[in-house]
């Protein structure tokens, strides 16, 4: 599989094959790569490796970018099918984290911000506004990414749209507990079985009969909170394991102007 980051400021070229030594930091990058006229950064990730991350969010690196809009180039082994269970679970996360009433805008902003969380970058090395620019930037693309799962949430009624105008519609969603345990059951296995460690779970008899595990949670917010931490967690060690192994792979010059692009963005951000 291979795809193009559809980023507004920075294009990326990602190739899957089989390097096996990646595995350890998830996948290395090579920045400034000149092609086709115009400059990316491709990365390169065993395959097994990124089903894991996308089904699990194992290290929530690729998952996280998977979870915004991309160019597909070639998919051999059809992850953009598997990743229909990231972005249904990216949802059920955001949902999780926003209050009962917001806009679609409002949505694919928190869907976004959820691999940002945690990002030790984000402090001094990235645009303060970069989510805002991304979801206004590639807003029809997010749209297309999501309608069928905002229709799915509407069918099982955890949500409503109410359109008024050329407006953007206004989305509510069930605060319930019925509807946060819905949520969380969308959550990746891994996610879960953390939410489980601290949270404590019980056995329920569901609808078909079976006996199942269920996460227990006073509220949606306590679920909220819990599912936050676990991928702080996870973004912090991802990122800082990731910005190390670039520096290393990437030779001292290259580093270097990597960085100082990075930072360059977040300086004038700030102004």
């Amino acid at each position: 599989m291979a795809f193009r980051e559809s980023d507004i400021e920075q294009r990326s070229l990602c190739r899957v094959d089989g390097a096996s030594w990646w595995g350890k930091t998830g996948v290395h990058f090579n920045p400034f790569v000149s092609w086709d006229d115009k400059m990316f950064k491709y990365g390169v990730v065993r395959m097994h490796d990124l089903v894991q991350d996308i089904l699990n969010w194992e290290r929530f690196y690729l998952s996280g970018r998977l979870q915004k809009p991309v160019h597909v180039l070639l998919d051999n082994l059809d992850v953009t099918n598997v990743n229909s269970v990231n972005l249904r679970a990216a949802m059920s996360a955001a949902l999780l984290l926003l209050p009962s009433k917001f806009t679609e805008e409002e949505l694919y902003a928190k869907i976004c911000s959820l691999s940002y969380m945690g990002d030790l970058r984000m402090l001094f090395a990235e645009d303060r506004n970069k989510v805002k620019k991304i979801v206004q930037g590639q807003f029809e693309l997010f749209r297309s990414m999501y309608k069928p799962f905002i229709e799915e949430y509407e069918t099982k009624e955890l949500l409503r749209r109410s359109i008024s105008g050329n407006t953007q519609p206004i989305i509510s969603q069930d605060g319930g507990l019925s509807a946060a345990q819905s949520l969380v059951s969308s959550l990746p296995p891994m996610v879960r079985s953390q939410m489980a460690m601290k949270l404590g779970e019980k056995k329920v008899l569901c609808d078909s009969g079976r006996v199942i595990q269920e996460i227990v949670i006073g509220s949606k917010d306590e679920a909220a909170k819990c599912m936050q931490t676990i991928l702080q967690r996870k973004v912090m060690v991802s990122s800082a394991r990731q910005a190390v192994s670039g520096l290393l792979a990437a030779g001292g010059i290259t580093a270097m102007r990597y960085v100082g692009a990075k930072m360059s963005k977040a300086w004038k951000s700030w102004r």
